[in-house]
């Protein structure tokens, strides 16, 4: 019962989102670290990310159980009453926004609620199936978490916050299309109206192209505006200059599911690295800045 129960929040999701609220907690922190305010944002980011997991599991059961890679999911065979997992959802929710609200701040509870609402209620219950841009209402769910773990800190949106939120949403599209294309005829067996199933691949393709170089100078930022040093422009650059190779690289590929499978790969990379990077390259440059003083 605790491994189904396990299954449901989704553990690979929510701990790559948590990587991305360190990596805006600590870019914030600036090697400053407040250890318990940490421990709370992290905490309570995975109470409401494990919720909406579970109610998106709960809205999707139909449309999992006509998708190869879905319908082995735990709810897709579920006869039980789903009470109580709803329950299960709610408790883990509620928690999550009053850790949020009385040990970190109003304003990361407040984004976590917009994030919440915007991927269960917008994202899973409508658009998803109803229209063609549900990606990209998706992809602003999915970059509240380093704006929660950057505001955890600083409390307040700046523009840092911003820039922040507009990478993980540009990173988010190439990302989401990369695994449309792979599985490409389970979205078409479940009638869901993504890019590639309603504009075809190479449409997709294109628009693969102009979020990753859009997503570049978004990235760039961060050093532009000062947040960061140069290591990790360089850095950060480099990997996603390969992204893009490898994206572009789809214009010439005979076999587009092997192409989307490296695309995808390479994606779960250049995140990691960008969080990575902002993460241990504040904490440098806020030495660097202490020691030319």
């Amino acid at each position: 019962m605790l491994k189904k129960y396990l299954q449901l929040i989704k553990p690979k999701i929510i701990f790559g989102n948590l990587i991305s609220v360190i990596g805006g907690f600590l870019l914030a922190s600036k090697g400053n670290v407040n250890y318990a305010l940490f421990c709370n944002t992290i905490v309570s980011v995975a109470l409401v990310i494990a919720s909406s997991c579970i109610l998106n599991n709960i809205i999707d059961r139909d449309i999992d159980k006509k998708m190869e890679r879905t319908k082995y999911r735990i709810l897709v065979s579920y006869s039980n009453s789903l009470k109580m997992i709803v329950f299960y959802a709610i408790i883990l929710g509620i928690s999550g926004f009053f850790l949020l609200y009385f040990n970190v701040n109003f304003l990361s509870m407040g984004l976590a609620v917009t994030g919440f609402i915007i991927y269960v209620f917008a994202y899973s219950l409508y658009m998803k199936r109803k229209s063609i841009h549900g990606t990209l209402i998706g992809s602003i769910a999915g970059a509240m978490p380093p704006a929660i773990g950057y505001c955890a800190v600083t409390n307040r949106f700046d523009i840092c916050a911003l820039i922040l939120t507009s990478i993980f949403v540009l990173w988010q599209m190439p990302h989401s299309y990369a695994i449309a294309i792979l599985c490409l005829n389970d979205y078409k067996l479940a009638k869901i109206p993504i890019l590639p199933v309603i504009k075809g691949i190479t449409t997709t393709k294109n628009h693969i192209i102009f979020y990753i170089m859009i997503f570049f100078v978004c990235m760039s930022m961060l050093t532009i505006t000062g947040y960061t040093s140069y290591q990790y422009l360089i850095v950060s650059s480099v990997v996603s200059l390969l992204w893009f190779f490898i994206a572009l690289s789809g214009y010439k590929t005979s076999n587009n599911i092997i192409w989307a499978r490296q695309l995808f790969i390479f994606s779960v990379f250049t995140i990691t690295v960008l969080s990575i990077m902002m993460s241990i390259d504040s904490i440098k440059l806020i030495k660097l800045l202490t020691l030319l003083s």
